[in-house]
């Protein structure tokens, strides 16, 4: 038996997707998953909260409102990544912000074509 509240709660999911202008492919594409399952969960068709549920939430949750500093605090690949480049002086902390910041567009365009 289905749960009325997640049936509730992925049509809510669905129409930020769709206001967000997000597309089913993006999305299978960014979870790693087939579109058919993103397609099952935006529909409402399991019986219960998923993992991928959760995640679709918060990816959509993030591309609606940012990122928040907390979760870049929490992302350790993200900071010894950026640890491992940069020499701590603040020019080029403002030359690492400004590379990371021009790779939006490129990051939806791999999104688009993967």
């Amino acid at each position: 038996m289905q749960d009325k509240s997640y049936k509730i709660l992925a049509n809510e999911l669905s129409k930020q997707v769709k206001d967000a202008g997000i597309t089913q492919e993006q999305l299978s594409l960014t979870m790693r998953v087939s579109q058919s399952q993103v397609s099952r969960v935006l529909g409402g068709k399991g019986k219960r909260r998923t993992k991928l549920f959760d995640d679709l939430c918060i990816y959509v949750n993030n591309q609606n409102k940012g990122v928040s500093i907390s979760q870049v605090q929490e992302n350790t690949e993200l900071l010894e990544a950026i640890a491992n480049i940069w020499d701590g002086s603040p020019d080029q902390a403002q030359s690492i912000a400004s590379a990371i910041r021009g790779l939006k567009p490129l990051c939806m365009y791999s999104l688009r074509y993967k």
